[in-house]
């Protein structure tokens, strides 16, 4: 309940998180191990991330004050040579209407709301011994990347865009590069995803999205890249054909997010650097998790045991 009573009652972000992210290993204590346990754990633990992912957009006056906006524009531009990526790929590829390649790439950034937690019910299906290590990695992609948004809210490029519209200063200056005239240049992006969910779902595209985007300053990083990088190498290991598979989704991802106008190159680099560093860091924290998880089934065989 703390996720819903976040808003509701006036306590310390850290003890509603704190509260959350206690739910999935209180139910590991309260229920037998199970398939069925398993998969609610997994819900409890993406209902507290949920919550942590946009709990800093709770008061968005303060949110959007601290937010940081230059530095991936700036970024992007040295790795676009001199144009950030976005901004040249929508001006070469796109067009008025949306296409349907432009539609696809837009669907393939929505099915990535299935693509982690789906590559860890086909694991728990088919490769049973390989899941509890595959969830701990991937929602600890998860858990990470939730944290770096809280202390480093970086606007995506779409956002950016807008505000320069709008005439918002950044860091005492407007957003806006100065051409060689010194007259201001607007950052022309287009959220392309909007324009095709406001075509494709009319009405209902408005609650859909309040849902779904719960905080739009949680551009670093790219989760979205994050997490189907990881599972793709999970998938990997489970065989040729599910790993091209996912690797093959992965880079579509990449390509639409950078197109699309959702992620700066530099989010989906910091999204591959996150997913590297879990991985690097798995085998030297598996004696600790081992021991953790032992002494959470000790306090699960005991409260059964009592009954």
């Amino acid at each position: 309940m703390a996720p819903l009573l976040r808003k509701r009652v006036s306590t310390p972000p850290i003890v509603a998180q704190t509260v959350a992210f206690a739910a999935p290993l209180s139910l590991c204590v309260a229920v037998r191990r199970s398939r069925t346990r398993d998969v609610a754990v997994c819900c409890l633990q993406m209902w507290a991330y949920l919550a942590a992912y946009e709990a800093p957009n709770d008061d968005e006056a303060a949110h959007e004050g601290r937010v940081l906006v230059d530095y991936p524009i700036a970024v992007d531009r040295v790795l676009g040579l001199g144009e950030m990526p976005t901004v040249r790929l929508q001006r070469r590829l796109a067009r008025g209407q949306l296409r349907l390649g432009d539609r696809v790439l837009v669907w393939t950034h929505w099915l990535w709301f299935m693509v982690p937690h789906g590559s860890l019910v086909y694991i728990m299906l088919r490769h049973r011994g390989r899941f509890e290590r595959s969830a701990v990695m991937t929602y600890a992609v998860f858990d990470v990347g939730a944290m770096v948004y809280w202390v480093l809210p970086t606007a995506p490029p779409w956002y950016a865009a807008a505000q320069v519209g709008r005439g918002r200063h950044f860091n005492g200056r407007m957003l806006e590069p100065s051409t060689s005239n010194g007259r201001p240049q607007e950052i022309a992006v287009r959220r392309m995803m909007v324009e095709y969910g406001e075509l494709f779902w009319k009405d209902g595209w408005g609650p859909l999205y309040s849902v779904l985007g719960g905080n739009p300053l949680a551009a670093m990083p790219s989760l979205h890249f994050a997490t189907s990088m990881m599972a793709a190498q999970l998938l990997a290991e489970t065989g040729p054909v599910a790993g091209t598979l996912a690797w093959g989704y992965t880079a579509t991802l990449g390509f639409a997010l950078v197109y699309l106008g959702e992620h700066y190159v530099l989010d989906l680099l910091a999204g591959a650097a996150l997913t590297t560093a879990v991985r690097r860091a798995a085998p030297r924290a598996t004696p600790a998790l081992t021991h953790f998880g032992r002494a959470i089934a000790a306090l699960e065989a005991a409260a059964h045991d009592e009954r």
